[in-house]
């Protein structure tokens, strides 16, 4: 109210020039700050993991999902190849299975390190993030927490290769894979593999989100997603 007064006697003794001059030096109604487009990022982020991150914790959250599934690496591929020629089709395919389970226990186990990591985030600019593309801000996140994240993720997918039994199973087909002549022996490091394909998967889905908030206007579900997310829109 105050600043209409101010404009109203403005407008009675300047001119269009001066006006625009006291206008221009008023705060300016409803302006988002850096913080606040900030904190409007890390609830697309927070809502990332509990609407699609949660999903991988699911039995088949990575086994039946086309977007984040585990296949074999690129060194293994021969094995599954060597065991389906040789009628152990089944077998190849429990091994796949078992690599998906272990990441879908870790990311049930390690959901926490993802919901802190989004809670400590920083971003340098705020209002580029936002004016970035579809996936902008959870590239941001990736880049800023991927090493303290693997580093934490990689003993939890380590323990939870052991309890779905991956390790057992893949002791299995590489023995038997080994025993089949004339082939080259292999052993790879199915934890390191693992756990860059398990947290792969978690920034998909958190992208997923991302894009969805910024395309569609019903997934705004706080008023600060609505008034930050509402910037890009118009850009």
């Amino acid at each position: 109210m105050k600043k209409i007064i101010v404009l109203f006697l403005a407008l009675q003794f300047v001119g269009c020039a001066e006006l625009q001059k006291i206008a221009s030096q008023l705060p300016q109604q409803g302006a988002l700050t850096q913080n606040q487009i900030g904190s409007g990022l890390k609830q697309a982020l927070d809502n990332g993991i509990k609407n699609q991150v949660s999903k991988l914790t699911a039995k088949d959250g990575f086994y039946r999902n086309e977007l984040v599934k585990i296949l074999l690496p690129k060194e293994l591929q021969v094995v599954d190849d060597g065991l389906r020629k040789i009628g152990l089709g089944k077998l190849a395919d429990e091994g796949i299975k078992s690599l998906n389970r272990a990441a879908e226990d870790a990311v049930k186990t390690a959901t926490p390190i993802f919901v802190s990591a989004v809670k400590d985030i920083t971003f340098a600019d705020a209002k580029n993030i936002l004016l970035g593309n579809d996936r902008a801000a959870t590239s941001y996140l990736e880049v800023k927490t991927n090493k303290a994240l693997y580093a934490k993720f990689n003993p939890v997918i380590q323990k939870s290769l052991g309890k779905v039994g991956a390790d057992k199973i893949w002791t299995n087909i590489i023995t038997k894979y080994n025993n089949i002549p004339f082939v080259k022996k292999v052993n790879p490091n199915l934890t390191d593999y693992v756990t860059t394909q398990a947290l792969d998967g978690v920034f998909t889905m958190i992208a997923v989100e991302e894009k969805g908030i910024r395309h569609k206007i019903g997934l705004r579900n706080t008023d600060l997603l609505r008034r930050v997310f509402a910037l890009q829109d118009n850009k």
